[in-house]
């Protein structure tokens, strides 16, 4: 097998191909060649390559990326990550490119996921009877204002349900007794 030269090195290579999503770098020592997209051609955007390179020329890259498809061994370049006169690595860390690879990570959409809180207490305060939480939390001035937790939905039904049962037998415990009157 070919001779490639290691992951993030720095080499110049020779324009092979000027395509309209990049160009097709040639890999000095070896038969194959690279792409530099054209999203890594240089840290402005690039619209046409072709107005960037031309067929011939030298430019410095730096390898990427490697990526075995299909059988196929496809390597990716970038020139702006190197100085294109020195042929100085720029991004010695790498760290340019991290932050290019969580910039095209797509985002997660959790928002079809309900978010439970399972953070009230199942208890009474003893200094204003609310639910939820202890005296010792509680920030109630005494004869002040008494605040409690909203219920839940489901509970209101149960509530709700609950009051409509004990008027229907309040109900029909009044008329037992008037009737005695």
């Amino acid at each position: 097998m070919e001779e490639l030269p290691e992951l993030y090195a720095v080499f110049q290579g020779e324009v092979a191909t000027v395509t309209e999503y990049g160009a097709f770098i040639k890999i000095p020592g070896c038969r194959r060649q690279g792409l530099v997209h054209r999203t890594h051609m240089s840290a402005c955007r690039v619209d046409k390559p072709s107005e960037i390179v031309d067929v011939g020329d030298k430019v410095w890259v730096k390898l990427i990326g490697k990526e075995i498809k299909d059988d196929k061994l496809k390597l990716s370049l970038s020139m702006k990550v190197v100085n294109q006169g020195t042929g100085k690595d720029l991004d010695p860390n790498n760290v340019s490119l991290d932050q290019d690879e969580r910039k095209r990570r797509t985002f997660r959409d959790y928002t079809s996921q309900k978010i439970t809180l399972e953070a009230v207490l199942n208890t009474v305060c003893k200094k204003c009877g609310c639910k939820g939480h202890f005296a010792k939390e509680c920030f109630v001035q005494p004869g002040g204002t008494k605040y409690s937790l909203i219920p839940e939905e489901e509970e209101e039904e149960v509530a709700a349900t609950g009051c409509e049962r004990d008027k229907k037998t309040n109900l029909t415990d009044d008329i037992p007794k008037k009737r005695k009157k």
